[in-house]
């Protein structure tokens, strides 16, 4: 089983609306490949200790927001061959997982089999769903989503030996928000109701 480390996967549940014929909530699924310095590795968070763990935290730093086209459906009964954490945090996604074109050919070329991966031949004239009239037909949906807190990098602090020279050392974590707003199709208007309210 191929289980690549650069995998960023962001999972939202959104809860369904019962009166307009919904379930009871949603789960949408956007995997992506991690930039090597978006987070800070597990390990090292691991040896630093947090002060006040039950503090609410506020982000140092505010990345600007990213924009994301998803247009490749990941088929999920094969999606552990990219990542054994897909099956446990999209089990409530199923049909909803969906990542870049981009991302495809760089693990494809990193070795993932292509088969679990399927683009999402979208027509040109296909409308945005908050546009759309019809509810039961296809259409582009929009979902932005805001990580408010999250460890992007490592603080190194100084210190001066009894010689006067000085080193550093890893002596906390600097914290970041993000946002990021996603573009993805589906085959009807219905998945997508939340798209009226922008």
């Amino acid at each position: 089983m191929f289980n690549y480390p650069d995998v960023k996967i962001i999972r939202s549940l959104i809860l369904g609306e019962l009166e307009r014929g919904q379930r009871q909530f949603q789960g949408l699924c956007f995997i992506t490949r991690l930039p090597k310095n978006e987070m800070i590795p597990s390990e090292s968070m691991a040896k630093l200790r947090q002060k006040n763990p039950r503090t609410v935290r506020v982000a140092e730093e505010q990345r600007g927001p990213e924009h994301l086209y998803m247009d490749v459906a990941v088929n999920y009964s094969r999606a552990s061959h990219l990542s054994a954490h897909i099956h446990s945090v999209c089990a409530e996604a199923m049909d909803a997982v969906y990542t870049r074109q981009s991302d495809v050919k760089y693990w494809i070329e990193k070795g993932i089999e292509p088969s679990i991966f399927e683009v999402l031949a979208v027509a040109e004239d296909v409308p945005h769903c908050r546009l759309s009239q019809d509810r039961w037909k296809g259409c582009i949906c929009h979902y932005s989503l805001c990580i408010e807190w999250y460890p992007c990098f490592l603080k190194y602090c100084r210190t001066k030996d009894s010689a006067g020279k000085t080193s550093s050392y890893k002596c906390g974590i600097k914290s970041c928000q993000k946002c990021s707003h996603f573009d993805f199709y589906v085959p009807q208007k219905q998945l997508c109701l939340w798209d009226e309210d922008i």
